[in-house]
């Protein structure tokens, strides 16, 4: 497991998979081998020597001021899914994290970038047949745009995600509703970025002079570094996640602030710099 150290805030990183797979292609379709095989600077790491996209599912979990957080919570285990790969997975995520100093009834927050599948996952178990808060004693944080969308969305090809991942948790009475801006700690807040998603948030996390930022799906991959008008199929609202996302590279480049990229494979973790007219992630 990968960890960083921001100030006083520690960082880990769980993953639950990472590979090379269709469903990183199917995500970002513009990122053909021919046109990521220009970009030298992604192997060997995001790329293979074929132009194949390497990524990565994974939770982060944070602690700030005596709290544990956890950030987004990946596929989940036994959840229906038309994808095959997250087709009721049967994984050790609950395991990796209890090893990790997070036990599931030791968190006191799940934050979520926005309300997709596969950042949700992990929200809910099954238990005696039933979908049941996976952190019992979690406040469970939405970003209010993302689910006054989802609760009025139809259930998608997908799987209804929201019936046995977001809903159950409103029904537990563990969910809230908040607005880009609020603060988890002093160290720890959500700001907004919207286009993936509607009211999608990225993380931003300062301590002690030390910053750093988990992107969430403002990119899925470090080519949209070099290529931020590759959108995704996925997105809500393309123009918007475009200029999200080039606001983001513009601000954070030749700036001393780790960015995290939420399905970024290992090393995962950089520094935007300034790469003739475009940017690449210095690892």
């Amino acid at each position: 497991m990968q960890r960083w150290q921001i100030g006083d805030v520690s960082i880990t990183r769980i993953i639950e998979t990472e590979d090379k797979s269709m469903t990183a292609a199917i995500m970002l379709p513009d990122a053909r081998p021919e046109n990521v095989l220009p970009i030298r600077w992604l192997q060997p790491n995001f790329i293979d020597a074929d132009g194949n996209l390497i990524s990565s599912i994974f939770s982060l979990l944070v602690e700030s001021r005596g709290k544990k957080i956890v950030i987004d919570t990946c596929l989940g285990n036994d959840k229906p899914r038309a994808v095959p790969d997250w087709h009721e997975r049967q994984g050790a995520f609950l395991d990796d994290i209890a090893t990790a100093g997070f036990p599931r009834e030791a968190v006191d927050f799940v934050a979520c970038t926005h309300l997709h599948p596969d950042h949700v996952g992990w929200n809910t178990l099954l238990s005696d047949g039933e979908w049941r808060p996976t952190f019992p004693n979690a406040r469970y944080l939405f970003s209010r745009k993302d689910w006054a969308w989802l609760d009025k969305a139809p259930v998608t090809p997908l799987g209804d995600y929201c019936g046995d991942s977001v809903r159950p948790i409103f029904a537990a009475g563990l969910a809230d509703v908040v607005e880009p801006g609020h603060a988890i700690t002093d160290e720890v807040s959500l700001v907004s970025t919207p286009g993936h998603s509607p009211g999608h948030v990225a993380v931003r996390i300062s301590s002690n002079g030390e910053h750093a930022v988990v992107t969430g799906d403002l990119m899925h991959h470090p080519c949209q570094v070099a290529r931020p008008q590759w959108c995704s199929p996925f997105d809500f609202d393309s123009d918007q996640a475009l200029k999200t996302r080039e606001r983001f590279l513009a601000e954070f480049s030749d700036e001393p602030v780790l960015i995290i990229g939420t399905h970024f494979a290992t090393p995962t973790a950089g520094r935007i710099v300034a790469d003739g007219e475009t940017y690449r992630l210095e690892t």
